[in-house]
């Protein structure tokens, strides 16, 4: 990938009202232009959950246009091309995506769904922020890593440790 290149990344979420928000006004904060955040979902709630809007705007992050929206719309001809999709909850890991042209770079980046706390209202703002903080360590791992120099294989690998980082959802069954 030429290293002038600005990468297209797409996070879908089953509902793309919480983490795959997160995700995309994070991308397009901390990529300093190199990169360009979307997001979208498989069956998306129609409207942005209103802490994740409290929880960006508190921390100084632009919420303005912000909607949730399905995955076709950037699975059509006039869709911008991504070159990298992560799926941010468990439920949209496995089901079947669209078919991407271009065959982007893929992994699952799973992070317990802040949406389904329960309990008093500071639990849930603070579900919210700890999905922010961990969706922020991935964002800052992946910005850093120099994509125009490694192959294929070797990005998907970085992609897979990514996705591993404190605050993943995979539970790892020892199984190889």
């Amino acid at each position: 990938m030429p290293a002038d290149k600005i990468y297209n990344v797409l996070f879908l979420c089953t509902g793309n009202s919480a983490r795959s928000v997160l995700a995309e006004v994070l991308l397009n904060q901390v990529g300093n232009g190199r990169f360009k955040g979307f997001s979208a979902g498989s069956t998306p709630k129609g409207s942005v959950h209103p802490l994740t809007l409290a929880v960006l705007k508190d921390a100084g992050l632009p919420t303005e246009g912000l909607r949730s929206k399905s995955w076709d719309e950037f699975a059509g001809p006039d869709a911008p091309k991504m070159d990298f999709i992560f799926t941010v909850c468990d439920n949209a890991a496995g089901e079947s995506c669209p078919i991407w042209p271009g065959k982007p770079v893929s992994a699952h980046w799973g992070i317990e769904d802040p949406a389904a706390a329960g309990g008093p209202p500071f639990a849930q703002r603070a579900a919210f922020e700890d999905a922010l903080r961990y969706m922020r360590n991935r964002i800052v791992a992946f910005t850093n890593l120099p994509i125009a120099s490694l192959d294929r294989m070797t990005l998907d690998r970085h992609m897979r440790e990514i996705g591993a980082l404190a605050g993943s959802s995979q539970k790892t069954s020892g199984a190889a």
